[in-house]
């Protein structure tokens, strides 16, 4: 049986009209069942119930944090479980899906590299996660006008599915969602990165994740970083920035006495140079068994006043649902079999 959500917008059974009305069941209304859509007649209704399912999930969990945020643990038909994370804002809902079970970037200071790699998720499995949240969080799909791809899995690696996942989401007759407000993280895959940049008909935001501007404490953090040098990666970045003309964000994950020293703050805002750009510092999310700890507050506000002084565009995202396990694979990685799906 097929999964309904795998298909593009345009590729969805019946014609014209009652595409129409299916199309809304899905995306307006999060309908789950076919039997639920009342105005398709019945025996169209059979009839898709007998090729297509709605529901790549057997269970959610959902963990709420006091600042409003809320972690979701999919265990999906096979077994295995990931996260998406629902955090809303006075002016907007946002949500974090997952592209892949497990990671095989293997970032050293993150939950989710520390599973292993289970498999990439279908793009149906990445958009069914905004389904779900908005269901759980009692409200129509199309609320959610703000989704980045930067939960469990690097999305390059998962390039096609995170592609048609992305076009399912900005259709029109889907979800609807800007371009502006959809946001791609990559710890940085230079072919991926240029690829992006081709997608003439997308223009989703590109975020990299650097974390280091030098190779020794990069290849430290991020064992797989050998892959792509930060000069490759760098380079890619200029040749997106211009095809598209589009800043990139480059995400930076501030870990005590790793990659917080004022020396590197100063290397990177000369790696920079040149190149429209904003730098989100990130305060680690700590877990158990990490072996690494946030910069403390002084560290920084230090960094961050020596970008600023020599011109970066720079701010401090500051984390939410701390008290949620909100970083990536915090829920999963306490599940021993959460990659593997075993029972």
């Amino acid at each position: 049986m097929e999964f309904l959500l795998d298909l593009h917008p345009d590729a969805y059974p019946l014609e014209g009209f009652r595409r129409r009305q299916l199309l809304d069941w899905v995306f307006g209304q999060g309908v789950g069942t076919f039997e639920a859509m009342t105005n398709l007649p019945g025996p169209v209704r059979a009839e898709l119930a007998g090729k297509y399912h709605l529901n790549p999930f057997k269970l959610i969990e959902t963990v709420r944090s006091t600042d409003g945020s809320v972690k979701y643990l999919f265990t999906l038909q096979d077994g295995r479980q990931m996260e998406a994370v629902y955090m809303p804002y006075l002016d907007r809902k946002t949500i974090c899906v997952s592209t892949m079970v497990g990671c095989p970037a293997k970032c050293a200071f993150c939950a989710t590299g520390a599973m292993g790699f289970g498999r990439n998720l279908t793009p149906g499995e990445i958009v069914a996660q905004v389904l779900a949240v908005a269901g759980g969080e009692g409200i129509a799909p199309r609320e959610i006008r703000n989704l980045v791809f930067m939960g469990m899995g690097e999305a390059m690696l998962n390039y096609d599915h995170t592609m048609l996942a992305a076009r399912i989401l900005l259709h029109p007759q889907a979800l609807g969602m800007s371009k502006r407000r959809v946001t791609l993280s990559t710890v940085g895959i230079a072919r991926g990165i240029r690829r992006l940049a081709a997608e003439d008909d997308l223009g989703i935001k590109l975020a990299i994740s650097l974390h280091a501007p030098d190779e020794e404490t990069r290849r430290r953090i991020i064992p797989t970083g050998h892959v792509n040098s930060i000069e490759e990666i760098m380079a890619a970045a200029r040749d997106y920035q211009a095809v598209t003309g589009r800043r990139i964000t480059m995400e930076y994950t501030m870990l005590r006495g790793v990659n917080d020293h004022p020396w590197q703050a100063e290397l990177l805002a000369e790696l920079l140079r040149g190149l429209v750009s904003h730098v989100n510092l990130i305060p680690m999310n700590p877990w158990a068994g990490s072996g690494f700890e946030s910069s403390t507050e002084e560290q920084i506000q230090t960094f961050y006043d020596i970008l600023e002084a020599r011109g970066v565009d720079v701010s401090v995202r500051r984390s939410r649902g701390r008290d949620a396990g909100a970083a990536c694979g915090q829920l999963a990685l306490k599940r021993p079999h959460a990659v593997t799906g075993a029972a």
